[in-house]
């Protein structure tokens, strides 16, 4: 295991200067390429911020009027009986629109119902097996000036759906 941990400290630096020789290897002017993609970054950044603090400002306002929690509890009674925890409805509704928010609320059933518990695993294994799909989408499409999705949503729906249910089967296993 100490080993693991030894490269974890050097795999980033080791890759960064392996991207640089690389570049100084094949005559690329390396400076000048990375101020071009940051400046290019930056540029992108300041494009999908408008959608980004809207995202944020929703998951704000549905977390603060209760509505969250009046939705979880409704759908909760319908989830608890495919096997699905009701204290994780928040979470992965939340999931869906925005990674932080969530994280929030991890924290929240960790402090609630503990870590090791079976909500707590099951939650933190959901969080890495479900992506913020409205964000995603809104940034990705936006940034490319996508306006027809096609079956996107459909297709994420489905994946964080399988996540879901894989964090749950996957915690029964491991309790």
């Amino acid at each position: 295991m100490d080993i693991f941990l030894f490269l974890s400290d050097f795999i980033v630096p080791f890759i960064i200067f392996l991207i640089i020789c690389h570049g100084l290897l094949m005559k690329v002017p390396v400076y000048d390429t990375f101020v071009k993609g940051a400046k290019s970054g930056f540029l992108t950044v300041i494009r999908i911020l408008p959608t980004l603090i809207g995202l944020m400002t929703a998951v704000g306002i549905l977390r603060a009027s209760g509505f969250l929690d009046f939705l979880s509890e409704i759908l909760g009674k319908f989830t608890s009986y495919i096997g699905f925890p009701g204290e994780l409805v928040p979470l992965a509704i939340v999931k869906m629109f925005s990674s932080s928010a969530a994280s929030g609320l991890l924290l929240d059933l960790y402090k609630e119902y503990g870590t090791d518990s079976f909500l707590g695993l099951t939650a933190s294994i959901a969080m890495s097996c479900t992506e913020t799909i409205f964000y995603t989408m809104s940034v990705y499409f936006l940034s490319v000036k996508v306006t027809k999705t096609r079956y996107t949503l459909a297709g994420a729906l489905a994946a964080t759906g399988a996540g879901l249910a894989a964090s749950v089967i996957l915690s029964r296993m491991m309790i």
